[in-house]
Formats: C-alpha cells, structure tokens, sequence
C-alpha cells in the first residue's frame, strides 16, 4: 500500500545554513527533507513574532520540525503555531533553567551586547590571528558554518538565545543530545536521548547516529 513521505523540516544553528545538514540521512522512500532558511528579523522584532511568521514556511500538515542549537529554541516557539507530527531539538536546550552559567552572566550583565559580531562576519580576516594548522582548519569550519553574513540577524539572535525566557517546556518536544557538548554541558541537561562523544556540532560530525534517534523517534 502507498504511503505519503513524511516531510521533516530542518532549523540550522545560530547563523548557519543549510550546510550543516549535509551529512544527515534519511531513508528517501519514507521521508522528504526541508532546510529552512533564516529569516532577516524586522527591528526590534519578537522571537514569538519572528517564530509566527518563520512557521508559515512550513507548508505541510503532520510535518516533523526539528531545530539545532538556536534553531532548537526557535522550532520550538514555531511549534505553538503548528500542528506537528514530531517536534524534535539537537544540541540545544528547553528552558531557561537548562541555560549554562555564562549565559546566564552574559543575560544579567547584558555582556553579549559586545560580541564583535562585524569580526565573526569578516572571519577571513581571522587567518592572520591563526597559530598552526588546527587554528586554519578550526576557521574553515567557521566560514562554512556561519553562512548567515547579516549583522542584524546575528546581533538579534544572540540576544534571542541568551535571553530566552521560557521556564516550562512546550508539549511533546524530544532532545537529543551530545555527552560532549560544551555550549550546553550534558550535567544542565534533562530528559534526553544521548549520543557518545557528540559534541556541539555533532549534527555533522556524528551525523549517522544522529540520523539513526531522528528516525527512532520519528517512528516511535
């Protein structure tokens, strides 16, 4: 008997793209993929409001959505405005109270507010700081990931990230997580599915694990 793809949405990290899902795999006769693109926020917009308007491209009913990092905090604002099959977060966090303790200074102390944002988006000009073959090769994987080159954006969902106020958990969100993510350690984390030895970028480096739990839960 025929039966209709699933289609799964994917929401990249703070200002990556579609890049970061390169190496994550999904069986094509069951399931069609979705990369969304970051909207540019208006001024001084709301992340309910910016989350409101980003889940209109969801375009399928029944439809999985499934966020990375900062893109795990806003899949789950767009969830309100949505009807999902699956709701699903990678190497992020679900509340505020899951927030390790330098956000929580950078929120108090309003310290992200200073982020060189103009320097992380001229990331070439950072060869000239490099020191041996880890530093250059650390920076190419910086250039690739962070394909959102808009200081708007990304002085906007900084201060989206660090001071998301959310203390109780959306309904239904499932969180995989890495034992080795150093943004979000694993000891503030609860409630999730781990992965050994994945860290913050996992999603491309332990990407046939990942795929593997993203499927599981799919099918659960």
């Amino acid at each position: 008997m025929f039966q209709p793809k699933i289609h799964v949405y994917f929401v990249p990290g703070l200002a990556a793209g579609k890049e970061i899902f390169k190496n994550i795999i999904l069986p094509e006769d069951s399931y069609e993929v979705h990369v969304l693109e970051w909207l540019i926020p208006y001024k001084k917009e709301t992340l309910q409001s910016y989350a409101e308007r980003f889940a209109k491209l969801v375009i399928h009913d029944d439809a999985v959505l499934i966020g990375v990092s900062f893109g795990g905090v806003v899949v789950q604002e767009m969830s309100l405005f949505l009807t999902l099959k699956k709701l699903i977060i990678i190497s992020s966090i679900k509340t505020k109270f899951e927030t390790p303790k330098r956000l929580q200074y950078a929120k108090k102390t309003k310290a992200y507010k200073l982020v060189p944002t103009k320097l992380v988006l001229s990331a070439g000009d950072l060869t000239k700081f490099s020191i041996g073959p880890k530093s250059k090769k650390r920076l190419a994987l910086y250039q690739e990931y962070l394909s959102v080159r808009d200081k708007d954006y990304l002085d906007w969902a900084i201060e989206q990230m660090v001071c998301w106020n959310r203390e109780v958990e959306v309904p239904n969100v499932n969180h995989i997580h890495g034992i080795d993510d150093a943004v979000f350690p694993i000891k503030n984390i609860k409630d999730c599915v781990l992965i050994e030895k994945g860290t913050h970028v996992m999603i491309m480096y332990k990407a046939k694990a990942v795929s593997s739990e993203i499927v599981k839960l799919i099918e659960k």
